[in-house]
Formats: structure tokens, C-alpha cells, sequence
């Protein structure tokens, strides 16, 4: 995108015009219904869905898997012992809609079949050693997925644990990060390999922020940023119209989302009003990317921005409402809305806005 910011002002003074919008057949009733069919139900089904889906523990016979898989659990639901490949089946449970799969290290098919159903892998290493040529195919074998991974060095808490185990085990797996831990004590869960979970995908960001309080906002931001970014692919469409039911499914997805992250019921009736209450003037923003995309250099561009803007304003207006016990009001949602807006047009381009405001 060019180097000028792209207020509302300038936007609208400059490709909003008359004649554009002219250009645009019948478009509040197009609009009308498409947002009467856009499918709540369906939207509402998705988010379900996900709410259920499996990050999967796995790694060798004795790395830390259990004791891992506690700490995070917080109770002790899987055996533990020093004797190698004590998990002797598999370990279900859940940590509130957060469900932790803890398999038998000496299974490795099983292993594999865990990470097969789950939307994300987080590998543990025995920190206390060189890393070994089973944890390397174990490795290759899950990285063959093509699914996130997750790789964590268990035990830095021992003295046999040096950095330059960390270092070798970042060469040797070709991966970009590799994140010492020590399950027992807790050392750098909380910290950075959590965080470094809700960052793999925006699914594992629901289920670690619909578990944990404490990082619900994070996991929010890591929601409403991966929705920014869909809108402002979508939004660089340069037919008029045919962006508009997947930006509007990205936004009903993320608000219905956000809300799932603080308990609240997913009730698409809910997530109707929360967006119309926010948006006040929905229609007209979709109106003026649609216009945009009608001038004769650079429109799809700046419909992408408005997309992008109005789907971060809306997410982090969203954030906001849960955050205050849903105690805003909709004058205030609107208004905060607006000033969210204005601050994503204040920087020069829309993934400038999307990476350093979420």
C-alpha cells in the first residue's frame, strides 16, 4: 500500500464519491440480504466445534509428560513414577473446554494417532540429556503432519541441563523454537510456553483462553489479529459484493468467539446485537469498500484497509464489552468503536496497524 495514511476522511473525499457508489446496483437491499442470510447457526456450530478440538502432549518414555501434564492440569490425573513409560494408556481430561491428551511414551503409533485428531502437537524433551534419536523421529514423524508443533526441553531445573542442549536440539529438529521448561517447578509455563501456544493458531488461542482466565486477553488479541488479516485478504477483492459474506463471517466468528473465551453462552442473537451495537453504521462502511474497489487505481487496496480497520475496531470494542462485565453501554460501544477506528487509520498501512496494535 502507498505511504499515505488512509484516514476516513481522505478515504471517502477521495473515492466514496456519487457516482462510485451509483456504480454499486441496489446496494442496501444487496446488503439487506446478505446480512439476513448469513448463516448464525452455521457460525455458531464452527465455534462449538472448536471448542472441542485436542491440544496432544506426546515425547519419549520418561521426559515429562505427566508431570507437564499436571502442572498444567493443576491436579494429578496421570500417573507419575521415575520408572520409564509409567503412563501405561491413554490420558483424557480436560482443563475447563481445554482438553490435554497425555499418551503412553512407549507407544509411538499411539502417539501419532493422538496428534492425527488433534489441532496442534506440544512435543516434550528430556532436558537431562543429548537429544536422542527417538525423540528426533518422534519429531519427524509428528512434523510430518504439517500441523503446529510446539517443542518443549523439560527438566532445565537439573544440573545436567545446559543452553547448549537448547541450541543443539534447535539444530539438529530444524525448528525455530525451542522453549525450556521445567515441568515440575513450573519454570517458564506461564511465561513463555503458554503464551507461545495461543500464538501457534488462532484455535489453540480459544481453547488456552477459554481454559485460563489469566489469558483471555491475550488469546482475544491473537483471535481478533488472525480475523483483521483474513478481512484485509478478503477485502482486496476487486469485485464489488463478493467480499462481504467472508468478512462478515470472519466478524461473526471472532465476536462469537471472543464471547466463548469469557463464558458466555454462544448465542448468535447476541453476537447480532453486540456487532450492530459496536458498527452502528455497518452498512455504510460496507458500502464505502465497495465503492473504494470502483476507483481506477488502488481501490481494492483501500477497501482491504477499511475491512482490516473495521474488523480489528470491532474485536478489540468486543474485548472491551466482556472485559467490563458487559456493563458498556451502546453509546459507549459506538464511541469506542469510532476511536478504535481512528486509531488504526493513523498509521500508514493496514498490516503495519494489525501487527503492532494486537
Amino acid at each position: 500500500m502507498s505511504d499515505a495514511k488512509f484516514s476516513p476522511k481522505s478515504l471517502f473525499a477521495k473515492y466514496i464519491t456519487i457516482g462510485n457508489i451509483l456504480k454499486i446496483p441496489a446496494a442496501i437491499g444487496t446488503f439487506r440480504g446478505i446480512w439476513d442470510a448469513v448463516n448464525w447457526s452455521a457460525a455458531e456450530t464452527d465455534v462449538r466445534n472448536e471448542l472441542r478440538q485436542k491440544i496432544a502432549i506426546v515425547g519419549a518414555p520418561n521426559s515429562g509428560k505427566s508431570t507437564l501434564f499436571n502442572t498444567l492440569q493443576g491436579k494429578y490425573r496421570s500417573p507419575v513414577s521415575e520408572k520409564s513409560g509409567s503412563t501405561s494408556d491413554i490420558v483424557e481430561t480436560s482443563l475447563g473446554m481445554f482438553t490435554l491428551i497425555d499418551t503412553p511414551g512407549h507407544k509411538k503409533q499411539i502417539q501419532l494417532d493422538e496428534v492425527k485428531q488433534a489441532i496442534a502437537a506440544l512435543i516434550v524433551l528430556d532436558g537431562s540429556h543429548p537429544l536422542t534419536q527417538t525423540e528426533i523421529e518422534l519429531f519427524a514423524s509428528i512434523n510430518a503432519f504439517e500441523k503446529p508443533v510446539i517443542v518443549a526441553l523439560n527438566k532445565c531445573d537439573l544440573p545436567e541441563y545446559s543452553e547448549e542442549l537448547r541450541q543443539t536440539a534447535l539444530v539438529m529438529l530444524q525448528t525455530r523454537q525451542v522453549i525450556a521448561i521445567s515441568a515440575l517447578r513450573g519454570d517458564h509455563i506461564l511465561d513463555e510456553l503458554v503464551p507461545a501456544i495461543i500464538e501457534i493458531s488462532p484455535n489453540a488461542a480459544l481453547l488456552i483462553g477459554k481454559a485460563a482466565p489469566v489469558f483471555r486477553s491475550d488469546a482475544a488479541k491473537r483471535l481478533i489479529r488472525n480475523s483483521a488479516l483474513i478481512t484485509l485478504t478478503a477485502g482486496l477483492e476487486p469485485i464489488p459484493l463478493v467480499d462481504i459474506p467472508i468478512i462478515l463471517g470472519a466478524q461473526i466468528r471472532m465476536v462469537l468467539r471472543i464471547a466463548a473465551l469469557f463464558g458466555e453462552p454462544i448465542s448468535s442473537e447476541n453476537a447480532k446485537e453486540l456487532i450492530t451495537a459496536i458498527a452502528g453504521g455497518l452498512i455504510f462502511r460496507y458500502l464505502g469498500e465497495e465503492a473504494a474497489k470502483a476507483a481506477p487505481f488502488g481501490g481494492d487496496l483501500i477497501s482491504g484497509a477499511m475491512a482490516a480497520a473495521g474488523t480489528w475496531s470491532i474485536g478489540m470494542a468486543a474485548l472491551a464489552y466482556f472485559e467490563n462485565d458487559k456493563k458498556l453501554h451502546t453509546t459507549q460501544l459506538h464511541t469506542l468503536y469510532k476511536n478504535l477506528l481512528a486509531s488504526f487509520h493513523s498509521f500508514q498501512n493496514p498490516k503495519d496497524a494489525i501487527d503492532r496494535l494486537v
